[in-house]
């Protein structure tokens, strides 16, 4: 599996000895939706795929207002099935 490119700034807080694509997916797809670039996102895409993104961006914590929105609209998902959604 190719290696997925992101900029390592989105990851302050992660130690990148620990970092993995795969068990850190949730952590790589709320980041790249919050903070990301189109480039990010379309490499995220390409990476993970639609229905891995809709999994697991649905199971989200956290996601502010405009994020929420443009996931909800990207992804086609009402905001109501986000768990964050309140």
């Amino acid at each position: 599996m190719e290696k997925l490119k992101v900029r390592k700034a989105l990851f302050w807080d992660v130690d990148p000895d620990l970092f993995n694509e795969i068990t850190n997916r949730r952590l790589i797809i709320e980041r790249i939706f919050s903070y990301g670039t189109v480039d990010e996102l379309v490499c995220l895409v390409s990476f993970y795929g639609v229905e891995t993104i809709r999994k697991e961006i649905r199971q989200a914590g956290f996601l502010d207002k405009k994020t929420l929105e443009f996931a909800s609209t990207f992804l086609n998902i009402p905001k109501q099935r986000f768990r964050c959604y309140k």
